[in-house]
């Protein structure tokens, strides 16, 4: 299941909800364009007790269509890949 921004920013509200709506708002458009930004830059985004976002290259390959058999070339792109931390594991896993 994804969390969408209007989810998050509900579940800031009900946990601050001495902030208004719209400095949360703010606020969370400010650390996802950060995040965004540097991953222009090629820089690693990590967020502690969270994870680590990076940018990778995957090569260029030639790749089937599932529907039509056909094949497709794709060309080099960047992809983002994220890695848990070792506290989101342990969370995930009920190791704590």
């Amino acid at each position: 299941m994804a969390i969408a921004k209007s989810k998050l920013l509900k579940k800031l509200k009900e946990n601050w909800p001495n902030f208004t709506q719209a400095h949360l708002n703010k606020t969370v458009d400010i650390v996802l364009n950060e995040i965004k930004k540097a991953l222009r830059r090629n820089d690693s985004v990590e967020l502690r007790t969270f994870g680590t976002f990076k940018v990778r290259i995957q090569k260029a390959s030639i790749r089937r269509n599932p529907r039509t058999a056909e094949k497709v070339a794709v060309q080099e792109k960047k992809v983002i890949h994220w890695k848990m931390s070792k506290d989101m594991f342990k969370k995930i896993n009920n190791e704590r």
